[in-house]
């Protein structure tokens, strides 16, 4: 029976325009992007081609390639482990495997150079207990596409892990045991069953690390490494040549925007139902011999290099490096840190109620469309924001200040350019899609038949959204405005390219002292975001405790049945 929505009136209106405006704004740096690429010279761009473009190609293929293998092992071999079986603390580590999300790789790769590097403390103890001379021997270098493969593989397998065990928790018994009675061993049906039903949640999870490598700036960067992330920004300082910089941020557009299609293509099409009632979760196999201190190594090695170690190498860099984190310099840093990351987190998280809102309200292509484009933003690289949205509005600056210094003889300057508020605008654009998933997640929540109550008892529609949805909502609005706030605080490339002058993060001076070899300094703002990155980490990981609590599970079977254990 089709059931005709009261109208919304003006707040219908309202969010109709909202939405709009949210989703033009979303919408706006790719065209410019396209605009600017086609409209400039192809000067530079063949340049280019003729020197480092296609090592741009190759780099960046090269790094997508090692970064999805190894977030998809280690998540996936990590997830299975601590959800299917059971050895000791696997509790501490179905939680702790989370951990690494609170470092931004660029930090990761901070601390690791300093260890590893010539005269860091690895190298320099072999020397010591060797004799050997600096040329005596080999030792892999750090700083090449394969020490920044690693650093990404070990802050982004969480995405996968994440992903992963959700889908793992979420798996029955039943086909499981069909899988058994067949004649498949444990391991032939993890590989038979259990990998191919949560094949859509790792390819996710692999895609969203993916889409992190190619926006990532501050690692490739300080590495040497030249991938298309660097390639914008040395076209838009080093060699001034907007044009260059749009070409090269629309080829890096139509990659990520290929892999954001190929992600919700799979995981529309690549589904499954669970068989059988929720409490028939399957079997947790007690793990004995060695295969359970196995276990305790392949889950204990992630969480070692990829938060224990370079946290402590952090911790040890940053009390002897000088830096005074409550001298002015610093407190101006975080206080311009907090600043931006608390605008854009309030701009996005209203933004995102403003769309959610009107998706429930009022349904159909209009709302789905808006919402759907200003997620957009998540699979575009920071870097090719800031271009699209430097370029129109630089010219429109100029011409505002042609206008009026031809009819007033006023000048008025740089008004967009290089202002907070465009700076926010573009951490809104890159981070909307996660504020909006999370308000989403926690709308669905809602009964439809909730608003049909209280607007029969005499609510307006702003009285539902503000009366009943918000208050219950609360819990998912603020951990949208949590996760906004952390991305943004580790956010460098945007930050870098579109800053006002003489406004320096955290993030930018991590960078600005890595990139003087000062990496003692670096680790002290470096330490601060990654304390801040922890807030959404242990906000998931007391979600990860509350739903493991949640799902019932059959007695653990006694024997290990895994090759080389006990019979």
């Amino acid at each position: 029976m089709n059931r005709r929505r009261p109208p919304l009136g003006a707040l219908g209106a309202t969010l109709r325009l909202g939405a709009l405006a949210a989703a033009a704004l979303c919408i706006l740096p790719m065209a410019a992007v396209v605009l600017a690429a086609f409209m400039g010279s192809f000067e530079t761009l063949a340049h280019l081609a003729d020197t480092v473009l296609w090592r741009y190609v190759f780099t960046t293929l090269q790094l997508v390639v090692l970064v999805g293998l190894g977030t998809a092992a280690i998540g996936t071999g990590a997830a299975w482990l601590v959800t299917m079986t059971r050895f000791p603390g696997v509790r501490v580590f179905e939680v702790a495997l989370a951990l690494p999300l609170a470092f931004p790789a660029y930090v990761m790769g901070y601390a690791y150079t300093d260890f590893l590097d010539h005269p860091g403390a690895v190298q320099t103890f072999l020397r010591e207990i060797t004799g050997w001379g600096p040329r005596d021997y080999w030792f892999p270098e750090v700083r090449s596409t394969e020490g920044a493969a690693v650093m990404l593989i070990l802050v982004l397998y969480p995405y996968v892990y994440l992903l992963a065990r959700a889908a793992f928790l979420q798996q029955s018994a039943t086909a499981n045991l069909a899988a058994r009675a067949l004649g498949q061993g444990p391991w032939g049906a993890f590989w038979r069953v259990s990998l191919p039903m949560a094949r859509p949640a790792i390819a996710g999870g692999v895609l969203l690390a993916v889409m992190e490598t190619i926006a990532d700036f501050g690692t490739v960067s300080y590495f040497g490494v030249q991938t298309f992330a660097t390639g914008i920004y040395q076209s838009w300082f080093s060699m001034a040549d907007r044009a260059a910089a749009a070409q090269l941020a629309l080829c890096l557009l139509v990659f990520a925007l290929f892999l954001a299609v190929l992600e919700r293509v799979t995981r529309g099409d690549a589904r499954h139902h669970a068989a059988g009632r929720r409490h028939e979760q399957a079997v947790a196999v007690q793990l004995t011999g060695w295969a359970r201190w196995a276990a305790m190594a392949l889950c204990g090695l992630p969480v070692l290099f990829g938060f224990l170690l370079p946290a402590a190498l952090l911790l040890e860099m940053g009390i002897g490096s000088g830096q005074d984190l409550l001298s002015e310099r610093y407190l101006n840093f975080i206080r311009n840190s907090v600043t931006l990351a608390g605008a854009a987190a309030a701009v996005t998280v209203g933004a995102a109620v403003l769309l959610g809102a009107y998706q429930r309200l009022e349904p159909g292509r209009l709302s789905h469309g808006a919402a759907n484009i200003s997620r957009i933003g998540y699979a575009v690289p920071g870097g090719v924001i800031a271009v699209g949205l430097l370029v129109p509005f630089a010219a429109l600056d100029n011409a505002i200040d042609a206008f009026m210094e031809a009819r007033f003889g006023i000048d008025t300057g740089l008004l967009f350019t290089g202002s907070i508020w465009l700076l926010v605008a573009a951490y809104t654009i890159r981070f909307m899609a996660a504020a909006l998933n999370t308000y989403d997640g926690g709308q669905a929540s809602l009964h439809p038949n909730m608003d049909a109550v209280a607007r029969t008892l005499g609510a307006t529609p702003g009285g539902l959204v503000r009366r009943v949805h918000l208050p219950i909502l609360r819990p998912s609005v603020m951990t949208a405005l949590l996760i906004v706030f952390v991305d943004v605080m580790k956010e460098l490339p945007a930050t870098l390219i579109m800053r006002p002058f003489n406004f320096d993060t955290l993030a930018v001076q991590a960078h600005r002292l890595a990139a003087d070899e000062r990496l003692s300094g670096a680790a002290v703002p470096s330490l601060v975001i990654v304390a801040v990155g922890l807030l959404p980490v242990a906000l998931v990981c007391r979600t990860l405790g509350r739903r493991s609590e949640e799902v019932p599970r059959a007695t653990p079977a006694p024997v290990a049945e895994l090759p080389g254990a006990a019979e």
